[in-house]
């Protein structure tokens, strides 16, 4: 696996990140912040491959070395749980603002809502 994998995940980072910052509609703003986060996860989970690794599992009568020799971190799989978790949260409260913006200004686009605000 070589280093291709990661810049196809630093390339996804930067695709997330011109859609946020370029794009005017909300909706393409919240995927641009969806890719983001995909990516991030996946450069987690990239960290903790090993090829070849077993699940962090020590069987009896196995030496600390050659457990830490096949077995995957587990600590990168946590980590996504987590980010999964909170990202879930993230989406849920920009869909919620992206709803009450359409209600209020029945628009997602950020430039005609800046000229209806006043």
């Amino acid at each position: 696996m070589g280093i291709a994998i990661y810049l196809m995940t630093f390339g996804l980072v930067i695709l997330g990140l011109y859609t946020v910052v370029a794009k005017k509609n909300v909706i393409k703003i919240i995927i641009g912040v969806l890719i983001i986060e995909y990516a991030v996860n996946l450069l987690l989970v990239l960290v903790g491959y090993r090829a070849g690794g077993q699940a962090p599992i020590q069987v009896p009568g196995e030496t600390a070395q050659t457990f830490a020799a096949r077995a995957v971190d587990p600590l990168p799989q946590a980590m996504v749980l987590t980010s999964i978790v909170i990202g879930l949260g993230v989406v849920a409260l920009m869909v919620m603002m992206a709803i009450r913006l359409w209600d209020r200004y029945g628009t997602f686009d950020t430039n005609r809502i800046r000229k209806l605000r006043g």
